[in-house]
């Protein structure tokens, strides 16, 4: 199982909604989402901090927001619907 990482932070509702996409997608079979706050981490916020939700794969391919489900599903190079 691959795991996707969402760059997010606390009351971001950008970030939200890339999360309920991404889960809504039903992946669970095949990745494993993780959240990654940048709150935490001083790199982390000015690495992400104005373009977060960021989407980053286990070959450390980021998509940057925006997105939407067609554009998830292209970046993890599966059918949409799946």
């Amino acid at each position: 199982m691959s795991t996707l990482q969402l760059y997010t932070t606390a009351g971001c509702h950008l970030c939200e909604l890339a999360e309920q996409m991404i889960t809504g997608l039903g992946l669970g079979s095949v990745y494993t989402l993780e959240l990654l706050e940048i709150g935490d981490d001083d790199q982390l916020v000015e690495r992400y901090g104005i373009r977060i939700p960021v989407l980053r794969n286990s070959h450390g391919q980021e998509l940057n927001w925006p997105f939407d489900e067609t554009a998830i599903s292209e970046f993890l190079g599966i059918k949409a619907g799946v």
